[in-house]
């Protein structure tokens, strides 16, 4: 039987673990022991008993798979290494997925990487009369609203180095959210970087801006470190691995690169994750069958921008919708998600 290795529990590890542990052998390494449904993690901070609903151990839904927690430090074209542990493996799948990162090392500034790391900064935010966050994307846009709809009296200031939030969004979103966000007594400020110096936190216009809590919401990377020491040549200038339409590494059809650290020019979302790991799944097979290999091809995208508990930006190519009923649907999504998991 061939032995499959899959790095990453995300959603695109998962998903392939689950379509191929009942056709071949399969390992799945993962730091952690659990799936998580990123697009929620967000709510932790404001409320950590929304993490039980987003978490699901990988023994619940992966009965057959070899389980192994751990840190991959080391692969080749042959074997996986996790410390002195060598893992050999017919086909791989690279799924480690993104994070975000700063040089910036204050005691009080948290990173969203994980559900765990938004919770144990709770009572953090509890205390917190000034709350600072760095970088008007979609991720900063959804923690400022999750913090302003749970604790409407805290001082929130959001500060994005552009002219306008979520910039690649239709101006018909930014408007919508600038004008909630003005509602709510949220401090913008625009064209700003932030740096830190001697401990205060410093605008690019040399203004300092007080407060207790700072999340960085900026900086996100793809975990491609490593491919550094056997595929250098296979990283772009981004630190993206570089892959072939069909999700394979360049030169090396037996490893597929699949999810956020790959360099398909598309969203980097858990839909997309899903659909190339799909993908991935039916080339593998392809494979082993001899047969003709399929191209990914990006495809346009529902994206639902949560603002707070009871109100979403729904969009969809040019189509708009604003209110309750997107908050709806993401709870639904969300919940739809997790039952494939249970």
């Amino acid at each position: 039987m061939k032995k499959i290795v899959i790095i990453g529990g995300g959603f695109a590890g998962a998903h392939i673990a689950r379509r191929l542990q009942n056709i071949y052998h399969v390992t799945l390494i993962d730091t952690k022991d659990y799936f998580e449904f990123t697009p929620g993690i967000l709510r932790t901070i404001v409320s950590p008993k929304h993490m039980k609903k987003i978490q699901v151990l990988h023994t619940h839904y992966l009965h057959t798979t070899k389980l192994l927690r751990g840190e991959v430090t080391e692969f080749t074209a042959q074997d996986v290494f996790v410390g002195k542990k060598k893992i050999p493996y017919d086909y791989l799948f690279v799924c480690s997925g993104s994070r975000y990162n700063t040089p910036i090392k204050e005691k009080n500034v948290v990173l969203p990487n994980r559900a765990d790391s938004l919770r144990k900064a709770h009572h953090q935010l509890e205390s917190a009369k000034e709350v600072l966050i760095v970088g008007g994307g979609i991720v900063g846009v959804e923690l400022a609203a999750e913090i302003i709809d749970f604790y409407p009296q805290k001082h929130l200031t959001l500060v994005h180095s552009k002219a306008c939030l979520m910039e690649r969004c239709d101006s018909q979103i930014q408007n919508y959210v600038e004008n909630y966000f003005e509602k709510k007594g949220v401090t913008i400020l625009y064209n700003q970087r932030l740096e830190t110096k001697l401990g205060k936190f410093l605008l690019s216009s040399g203004e300092e801006v007080k407060t207790d809590l700072c999340f960085f919401c900026i900086g996100i990377s793809p975990n491609t470190e490593l491919f550094r020491k056997h595929f250098s040549s296979c990283l772009n200038e981004r630190k993206q691995v570089i892959v072939d339409e069909t999700l394979q590494l360049k030169g090396y059809p037996h490893i597929f690169v699949v999810g956020d650290l790959n360099d398909v020019a598309e969203e980097k979302t858990a839909q997309g994750a899903e659909k190339q790991a799909e993908i991935a799944v039916h080339n593998v097979l392809a494979l082993e069958q001899k047969q003709k290999l399929e191209s990914y091809h990006t495809f346009p995208k529902v994206m639902v921008i949560s603002l707070g508990r009871f109100r979403a930006v729904l969009t969809y190519k040019q189509f708009v919708l604003t209110g309750f009923l997107p908050a709806l649907m993401k709870w639904f999504v969300e919940w739809k998600t997790m039952m494939r998991y249970r």
